[in-house]
């Protein structure tokens, strides 16, 4: 299993899907966000991954974050399920969805589990396409 981490986050890869999870409570500024998609292209080694991102642990993204996110977030993806703390967050993020259409696949989950499970699908299906 190929790992990576800087001082605020941990990836890590396990049967061709790309994990995230923060090691401490974040508040988000641009420079963090930056450190974060680095990080997330250094261990994906610029190819495009199936990303189960656990945001469980981030607080508070401002414009400036999200407008970064925006432009190089979904760079060397294939798709992205994020996993939150709630269906109120859920909520949100997919208003927020709405008003900003994803250049990906891009779901919302309360469970790991089921996200992975979508990320699996979504590999299955681009793997038999390709044939």
């Amino acid at each position: 299993m190929t790992e990576l981490e800087n001082e605020f986050i941990r990836f890590w890869v396990n049967d061709g899907i790309l994990y995230s999870k923060f090691k401490c409570e974040v508040n988000f500024d641009l420079d963090k966000i930056k450190k974060l998609i680095e990080t997330r292209h250094v261990i994906s080694n610029n190819d495009n991954q199936y990303w189960c991102y656990d945001v469980k642990e981030a607080n508070g993204f401002s414009k400036e974050c999200r407008d970064y996110v925006d432009i190089y977030g979904q760079e060397f993806l294939f798709a992205c399920a994020l996993v939150i703390n709630s269906h109120i967050q859920k909520f949100l993020f997919n208003t927020f969805l709405k008003l900003k259409k994803s250049k990906i696949p891009f779901q919302i989950f309360t469970n790991e589990e089921k996200a992975t499970e979508w990320l699996l699908e979504i590999k299955a299906k681009n793997e038999i396409n390709s044939i």
